[in-house]
């Protein structure tokens, strides 16, 4: 197989390869590295390589399929916002904490966050997923209230309120791969 890529050249010290959601292959290598170099560590990558492009043309496909206009968009963002501030609104009393806010954003890379004036922000696109998924993520989120990173004390938090937390995980990795996040 014959693969284009593009070089982007820096200080680093390392050579790098990344493939974009358009397909484009990019090498990230020092100023000094020869060519010959940079084109024998694309060569020892192509079976990854041609991975990530059928991940990306496959994902672009079901994003196609889903062709999500601006007013299913408009609609799937107001069911989730009552959806999810009752999923909020149950969790949060059970767990004792109280987030500022709720949003809905068109986050494409996650799920959802929490600030750290502890607003909570989910993507729509959660409301696409199973309920257990959904609910991992609302307590996931509510859980930073109490602990702002991901240690151990915080998965306890986590765990508390989920005892099967381990298992929607990989459920929400299963739901992501099936719409294409």
């Amino acid at each position: 197989m014959s693969i284009a890529w593009e070089i982007h050249r820096s200080k680093r010290k390392t050579l790098s390869l990344s493939v974009t959601r358009t397909g484009t292959v990019l090498v990230k290598a020092p100023l000094y590295l020869n060519e010959e170099t940079i084109e024998r560590f694309v060569h020892s990558h192509e079976s990854w390589i041609e991975q990530q492009l059928q991940f990306w043309k496959e994902r672009t496909e079901r994003e196609r399929a889903l062709m999500l206009t601006p007013e299913k968009i408009a609609v799937l963002k107001q069911r989730a916002l009552v959806d999810l501030s009752s999923r909020v609104q149950y969790y949060a009393s059970r767990m004792g904490v109280s987030p500022t806010g709720i949003k809905i954003t068109s986050a494409r890379t996650r799920w959802g966050s929490c600030s750290w004036k502890n607003s909570l922000c989910f993507t729509y696109r959660l409301i696409l997923l199973k309920p257990e998924a959904i609910d991992y993520v609302v307590v996931h989120e509510l859980a930073h209230i109490r602990v702002k990173n991901h240690g151990p004390e915080f998965y306890r938090e986590v765990a508390k309120y989920l005892p099967d937390y381990r298992s929607r995980i990989a459920l929400l990795k299963e739901e992501q791969r099936k719409i294409g996040l």
